[in-house]
């Protein structure tokens, strides 16, 4: 584990202009899906039949989404870096083939507490809760050496416009329902400048349909104040 307070003193007296981050949004939804769908297998009452068969769902949704994940980098970004830089993508492509084995390895775990006798429920729920919480920490690190090493490759050999081109490709190559759920978990966890500047880059290039079930997924996990806010920048009625 290290910390690097150096990095934001630096940044709280520096002049530059922000670079093209594309990992930083989609990293913040999955740590919030992540923390959420944990604490959510921690407090939940296994004698419950319906609770424990809707948290374990929730927690096979994680691992799908994670698994998906873990494949649009593979596929868009991984190729950027290793084009200019040979072997910058290499240690965070074998973290994938780990993480991939670990959510195999948890969606059968949670498979097994769906259909474990009552008597046994809790112990197993609290060793998949401990399994969870083992791969959601060293996925907070994997994403944390992702928006340094990996960014520091693409900043020095891409221009922002480019940046944006390979990200642009990616988000074109997610499913219509996996958007969804990255717009649920995505843009309550958004600090709201960056909440208003997404949705309005989408009404530039989405349809309107895809705005208003971007928004209808977003709604009911912000604060009345957050909704004024974006509806103050976004001029909705």
């Amino acid at each position: 584990m290290q910390f690097n307070p150096q990095e934001i003193a630096a940044l709280a007296q520096a002049d530059a202009t922000p670079r093209m981050d594309m990992y930083a949004f989609i990293h913040k939804a999955l740590r919030a899906y992540m923390s959420d769908t944990l604490a959510g297998l921690g407090r939940m009452d296994a004698d419950d039949d319906l609770e424990l068969n809707q948290t374990c769902a929730r927690v096979l949704q994680l691992l799908e989404f994670c698994r998906s994940h873990l494949a649009h980098e593979n596929d868009f970004i991984h190729p950027a870096l290793e084009r200019h830089m040979p072997g910058s993508a290499a240690r965070v492509a074998q973290e994938h083939e780990a993480h991939v084995q670990a959510i195999d390895a948890l969606a059968q775990a949670t498979a097994q507490l769906m259909g474990c006798v009552r008597e046994r429920r809790a112990q197993v729920a609290h060793a998949l809760y401990g399994q969870l919480a083992l791969f959601v920490a060293h996925n907070f690190e994997h994403m944390q050496y992702e928006e340094t090493a990996h960014n520091a490759v693409l900043w020095a050999h891409y221009s922002d416009a480019e940046l944006a081109a390979i990200h642009d490709a990616l988000v074109a190559s997610i499913a219509p329902d996996e958007m969804l759920v990255v717009m649920r978990w995505m843009l309550p966890f958004m600090a709201p400048a960056e909440r208003a500047m997404m949705l309005a880059d989408m009404r530039r290039s989405a349809p309107p349909q895809a705005v208003d079930a971007a928004l209808s997924v977003a709604r009911p996990h912000l604060s009345q104040r957050e909704w004024d806010k974006l509806a103050r920048a976004l001029d909705l009625a």
